[in-house]
């Protein structure tokens, strides 16, 4: 074939074109005395065109691999010294698929059969080829010249092998970066959540897809004694180890703070401080809530989080309102408590943003998207949890992280009826309260059939705890005996929000033994201040298993 009769169409030949006839201009005007004698002798040094210069000279000698294919089968008509040194030597006139089979390897054939049909160039970037190294190949039409009726494809192949391989490399450390990250949050979470007596809890955690690095969501139950129970959850904005890092900070401190059995938007207050301290940039929303089964309502503190949504046994979904506060780590605001009733046979659901904020829909939609779902979700919580998250559309894709957490309140009928029971009784009077309240306490726990070493423990806690109420406090004063299914209950309460403390005595004191004998007898005791004045001192015995 003669090769000399083919020309590529490349764009910019017009202005090439134009450019040698601007370059005669400029030497006609040059010969009239538009410039010095000596610039003029410098420019017009005859300059070769690019059409005059060899094509297949200047083909053998790029870096780049060069092949020339034409006709409907892409017939080999020419393939440069690289293309060789690459591939080897390879027959002209066959057709592609016989002649080039590492371009049939890969994939590059059906793209010469567009590239032929639409007349436009095409190009596919990082291709490996079958010499291990990558290229990106540039696919461009070219016509036969003098009045030729063929047609045929240049292909032009740059190696990018350093590229991808440098791209390669950096997906792999963002794998494993991600990785880290996974492995943190997971480590930084509960490995088994806490089991309260009274409430039955589940929770799912679901990173973000490979293209969304792990974030810090975040949740936790924590046991506060005398039957009740801490639940948070909370959301740390940002990606990567630096979140996960940040929510592991924030759920450890939320566990320490928990221990003073504080009221929610005091911890709030606590943790706020705390995540400033932190990282000033860094802000996290949270939420964190009590529950009491003598109340039968979660009491809860928000800051900058989804509001928490509550099933009653109706089937009826409610929506915890204000107050929510903004969230953790700007300071300078006052959080406030709020409550939502979760009696026997409720459900509550907890989540953060990624369960239900779509980047295609406002926000309030995915809330009562979800408020729908748990409408219409029975069974255990972990069925729950996971037939909340299939109705969100949550998959292993998803380009957030998301957290839930599903707790019920059980109504406890038939046999378990008896397992769990209450007994309140007002402390009237001055000090013959204490014989009335040694009296009652001991028919009820009788009535309960406990073992006499457990029915006498727990007279001389409801005694100790009571003398000790009648001395340091003030009305009103109230006790309440309560049994589970593992634990017997008693709890002291009266006006005066003065916390006791465990001390020595002295020999010659007549008092301040008290709370040293409740803790040395019970299996865990302790004291928080109520809400609206006074305080609550309690202590409990496990019960016998069997």
């Amino acid at each position: 074939m003669n090769f000399t009769r083919w020309s590529a169409r490349l764009p910019g030949t017009q202005r090439r074109a134009a450019a040698r006839t601007a370059d005669v201009v400029t030497e006609d005007r040059l010969s009239e005395g538009a410039v010095p004698a000596a610039r003029a002798e410098q420019l017009t040094v005859p300059v070769p065109a690019v059409d005059e210069l060899p094509v297949r000279e200047v083909l053998d000698r790029v870096p780049a691999l060069v092949a020339l294919v034409h006709g409907p089968d892409h017939r080999l008509a020419y393939v440069n010294d690289a293309y060789v040194v690459a591939f080897g030597l390879r027959p002209t006139g066959e057709p592609a698929r016989r002649a080039l089979p590492e371009l049939d390897e890969i994939g590059l054939l059906p793209l010469l059969d567009q590239v032929l049909r639409s007349g436009k160039p095409r190009t596919v970037k990082s291709r490996k080829a079958p010499d291990g190294r990558s290229y990106t190949f540039t696919c461009t039409p070219v016509t036969e010249g003098h009045g030729g009726g063929g047609g045929g494809v240049l292909v032009f192949a740059t190696d990018v092998t350093d590229h991808a391989e440098a791209a390669e490399r950096l997906r792999a450390s963002e794998r494993r970066q991600r990785e880290t990250a996974v492995t943190l949050q997971r480590s930084l979470l509960p490995q088994e959540l806490e089991e309260p007596d009274d409430l039955r809890i589940a929770a799912t955690y679901l990173p973000g897809g490979t293209e969304a690095a792990v974030g810090g969501d975040w949740y936790d139950v924590i046991t506060l004694g005398g039957g009740r129970t801490a639940l948070v959850i909370g959301d740390v904005m940002g990606r990567g180890v630096r979140a996960a890092a940040v929510m592991g900070q924030l759920r450890t401190a939320v566990r320490a703070y928990a221990r003073l059995d504080l009221p929610p938007h005091e911890i709030l207050q606590l943790l706020d401080g705390l995540a400033m301290e932190i990282d000033a940039n860094q802000i996290a929303t949270c939420a964190y809530a009590i529950h009491d089964p003598n109340e039968g309502k979660l009491v809860y503190a928000s800051a900058g989080h989804l509001p928490i949504l509550v099933r009653d046994e109706s089937g009826v979904v409610l929506r915890a309102d204000e107050p929510t506060g903004p969230p953790l780590g700007t300071g300078g605001w006052m959080h406030a408590s709020g409550s939502i009733p979760l009696g026997p046979g409720s459900t509550a659901v907890l989540y953060t943003d990624g369960l239900v904020e779509r980047r295609d829909e406002d926000l309030d939609e995915g809330i009562a998207a979800l408020e729908r779902a748990l409408a219409g979700a029975t069974g255990t919580p972990q069925v729950i949890c996971d037939r909340l998250v299939r109705s969100a559309g949550v998959t292993a894709e998803h380009d957030d992280d998301v957290a839930v957490m599903v707790l019920q309140h059980p109504a406890h009928t038939g046999p378990d009826g008896d397992l769990f029971r209450n007994a309140a009784l007002e402390l009237l009077g001055g000090v013959e309260a204490a014989p009335r309240a040694r009296a009652f306490a001991s028919g009820v726990l009788t009535s309960w059939r406990f073992p006499v070493e457990l029915h006498d423990l727990g007279v001389l806690a409801v005694s100790e705890l009571v003398a000790n109420s009648l001395q340091h406090g003030t009305p009103p004063m109230r006790l309440r005996l309560r049994r589970t299914d593992r634990r017997l209950i008693v709890e002291v309460t009266d006006g005066d929000d003065h916390l006791p403390r465990r001390r020595r005595a002295e020999p010659g004191d007549e008092s301040g033994r008290g709370i040293a004998i409740v803790a040395t007898i019970a299996s865990n005791w302790g004291a928080r201040r109520t809400p609206g004045g006074g305080k609550a001192v309690w202590c409990e015995f496990v019960l016998p298993k069997g």
